[in-house]
């Protein structure tokens, strides 16, 4: 017998699950697995051992949250308990009250008495927490009132100074802040007591701001404050800065540069309490406007150089490209400090929203903007108002254009200083750019935005006078033009090019104001009437030529479609401008009233729906009625032409009874009309712009179809079998014409065709497709035809043996 116990028998392979198959074939896949299988098993069973002692340990815990939860029951069920017994103990109480014996008063206790009592508890803790709140604020402003008194007599010592004690009052002001903020939060009734804080606030403000920026002066002014402008830099801005004179803030040292910072925190900590309290006070108001203020503390850097400038200024009333360089250079040479010293002291001060370097160049355009309003403007308007009573023509209006050039100059080099900061100018709203443009002296004084646009368009115009009158330059064509549409042969003149070039200048120009309603302005004052000039020059070139030889003439065609093409191709320039977001934000900032303000949906002209939303629509709209309706008549000249050439084809009618000649394609009479169709049409085609010319031929087709069908078919001649086959032959020829700009031109001639159709058809045919009426006739692929028309045709048919 052998001592070694037997191996269990293995399960059928049925009886293992999905999961246990899959597993053993990933582990035993190969044969030499089978030696690793104990390892396998013991490992198996070290997995059990951990699920099952997970499992206990899980059952404990569940026991004990179930023990928790069974005690918890318990003291629920015993507090409802008590809780009934004292409703039924209350319901008892209230049962004792009789209504009909005590006259309802134990209704009166719980209907009235005990509301009025809580409403009466209630005002209690209102007015208990009124007076702690009024008690607490009175402390506190008693605090900063005795600071600020403290600060205007000095008695302090060497070790409490008055910035220490400034500053004190600052931290108990915006202490103050925050429970008046709180109170009219949450208390919107104690409108008084608000009212009475801001009113004693105000007047410690009164003392501590202007304290704060005497104090301030007295710094600047020990620091050596502004230094002395006529040495500050080199004139040369590509020598680099050879530094005469040091920056004051950056030299100073030890106590003097303590003394600074702490005051320039000071002045920014009271300018972020202001912006606190306007922003409570303003809730509900358009805030934006009002919180964003001038860096105080920089505006006292600036103010002291302005006033050192204006010496400066006033010798260069004649010369004012010297104040715009004087201006940049000043700013340019100190904006680093700005960034360097300054602006890590407005962080601290937790000052949101400011740029130190932004500020000084937005303070310094300021001061420019401002000695510009005050001295050179008013100048220079005088001299013009005095030239147009004179009528003598003075240096005013030059005078006038290189001021405006300088001031361009002047914004590109002080975004240039903006850019070194790092921050994008396409980024800065409308009133930061406001701000930062000498240009918004516009902003204020409309009437001088009037008198420069005036001026411009005068030069402008004197310019364009001389390109109009050149003949060369509507001659020669525009090269090379590719526009955003597609690299359409426009064939436009010159003429064109330089009139948009002239817009193009204006559009630039425009783009330094720094308002959009400015913007739109000044283009619809100046662009608009260059365009409108440039219109009334192509109708009068249009007319001479319709008047001298009614368009018959091969020259007065090519001038006509000559300005067909100037026109096609200033308007195409003008839509594809349209589509810029420069000019779509102008279209939706000068609607006259909200509804024009919204795009049509699937409109891709680049146009605001409304009418005159869009800066040059009405423009626009005229150039293209303008080409519309000389692309009319020129299709107009040529059927005519035709019409004139084909008279004796169209009143024969004893050639419809007759066969063709031998030899012959086309009827005689007909030859000299297709030679005319042909010749002027070829000479449009060669003169004329694609897209217009496709129009052309359009239109010239489907005048013919009118007429032929009208002079020949529906009229009374008579058709013979011969006279259908001329017919059809001569309409072959007339096809072959347009061959030339379509592949299929029959299409452009259905009521010809469908007449012809008629006319070949049997007579059985006919009278079949009559009886039938309007549904038969389209279903033989006649819809061009009325029933009466189609009638008419078939009576002029003489069907023969």
């Amino acid at each position: 017998m052998d001592p070694r116990p037997s191996a269990p028998a293995l399960p059928p392979i049925s009886g293992l699950s999905r999961a246990v198959i899959s597993f053993l074939d990933g582990k035993l896949h190969e044969r030499e697995a089978l030696s690793l299988a104990s390892d396998l098993v013991a490992g198996l069973e070290t997995q059990c051992r951990d699920l099952d002692g997970s499992l206990v340990e899980l059952r404990s815990r569940l026991e004990v949250n179930l023990a928790a939860y069974s005690s918890f029951s318990d003291r629920v069920h015993s507090s409802l308990g008590g809780v009934s017994a004292k409703f039924a103990e209350l319901l008892s109480l209230v049962g004792a009250f009789d209504p009909l014996s005590d006259g309802g008063g134990g209704r009166k206790i719980l209907g009235e008495e005990l509301p009025a009592l809580a409403k009466e508890v209630a005002r209690v803790e209102m007015v208990r927490a009124y007076a702690e709140t009024a008690l607490k604020l009175d402390s506190l402003i008693g605090d900063v009132e005795e600071a600020v008194s403290s600060t205007l007599k000095r008695k302090h010592s060497f070790a409490q100074s008055s910035e220490e004690v400034r500053m004190h009052a600052i931290r108990t002001l915006n202490e103050i802040e925050g429970v008046t903020a709180q109170v009219s939060k949450l208390r919107p009734r104690w409108t008084h007591l608000v009212c009475a804080i801001d009113h004693r606030i105000d007047r410690a403000l009164a003392v501590l701001r202007p304290q704060a920026i005497a104090d301030h002066r007295a710094i600047l002014s020990s620091l050596g404050w502004p230094p002395p402008l006529s040495a500050s830099t080199s004139a040369n801005p590509d020598a680099g800065r050879l530094t005469a004179v040091p920056n004051p803030l950056l030299t100073m040292q030890g106590d003097l540069k303590r003394q600074y910072c702490e005051n320039f925190l000071s002045l920014c900590h009271l300018q972020e309490l202001q912006r606190r309290r306007r922003s409570r006070q303003l809730e509900g108001h358009n805030r934006e406007i009002a919180l964003h203020q001038p860096l105080w503390a920089i505006e006292e850097l600036v103010n002291p150089v302005s006033l050192a400038s204006e010496h400066h200024f006033s010798k260069w009333i004649d010369k004012p490209e010297f104040v715009f360089a004087l201006v940049y250079k000043i700013t340019r040479d100190y904006v680093d400090s700005m960034d360097e010293l300054l602006q890590p002291l407005v962080d601290e001060a937790m000052l949101a929203g400011y740029s130190c370097r932004e500020e000084w160049i937005a303070s310094m355009v300021s001061a420019l903007s401002t000695y510009l309003a005050k001295e050179i403007f008013p100048l220079y308007a005088s001299q013009l108002e005095e030239e147009s009573i004179t009528c003598v023509r003075s240096t005013a209006r030059t005078s006038w254009l290189h001021l405006i050039d300088l001031m361009i100059s002047f914004d590109k080099q002080i975004r240039s200083l903006i850019a070194n900061s790092g921050i994008s100018f396409s980024l800065i709203d409308e009133s930061n750019l406001q701000k930062l443009s000498s240009l918004s002296v516009f902003c204020d004084r409309p009437d001088w935005l009037e008198l420069w646009a005036e001026i411009e368009l005068s030069d402008m115009l004197d310019k364009l006078k001389a390109d109009v009158d050149n003949e060369r330059n509507w001659t020669k064509k525009v090269q090379g033009v590719v526009l955003m549409s597609g690299p359409e042969d426009f064939r436009s003149p010159l003429i064109s090019d330089f009139i948009l070039r002239r817009l193009s200048s204006v559009v630039d120009r425009s783009r330094s104001l720094p308002d959009i309603a400015l913007r739109s302005k000044f283009l619809k004052l100046v662009g608009a009437p260059i365009i409108h000039k440039f219109l009334d020059c192509l109708l009068v070139r249009c007319q001479e030529a319709e008047g001298l030889t009614a368009l018959t003439d091969d020259s007065a065609l090519m001038k006509v479609a000559n300005s067909v093409n100037a026109a096609r191709y200033v308007e195409s320039v003008l839509r594809e401008w349209c589509e810029d977001v420069f000019f779509i934000e102008m279209g939706l900032g000068v609607g006259d009233e909200p509804g024009k303000l919204h795009a049509e949906e699937g409109d891709f002209d680049g146009m605001v729906n409304g009418p005159g939303s869009g800066v040059f629509d009405e423009e626009i709209r005229k150039l293209e009625e303008f080409r519309v309706e000389w692309v009319e008549k020129l299709s107009v000249v040529v059927l005519r032409g035709f019409d004139v050439s084909s008279r004796d084809y169209m009143r024969n009618k004893k050639q419809w009874q007759q066969k063709s000649e031998e030899g012959s394609t086309v009827s005689r009479t007909l030859v000299d009309a297709l030679d005319h169709l042909q010749g002027k049409t070829s000479i449009i085609e060669e003169s004329l712009n694609g897209m217009d010319f496709v129009t052309v031929w359009r239109k010239v087709a489907e005048g013919l179809d009118q007429s032929i069908s009208n002079g020949l078919l529906l009229s009374n001649m008579k058709f013979y079998n011969g006279g259908v086959e001329r017919l059809s032959s001569d309409i072959e020829v007339l096809f072959g014409v347009f061959r030339a700009w379509c592949l299929r031109p029959e299409g452009f001639f259905p009521r010809v065709c469908e007449g012809l159709k008629l006319l070949r058809m049997g007579e059985k045919q006919v009278k079949d497709i009559l009886a039938g009426g309007l549904e038969r006739l389209k279903e033989e692929g006649i819809s061009h035809l009325r029933v009466s028309e189609a009638e008419k045709i078939t009576k002029n048919r003489v069907f023969t043996s």
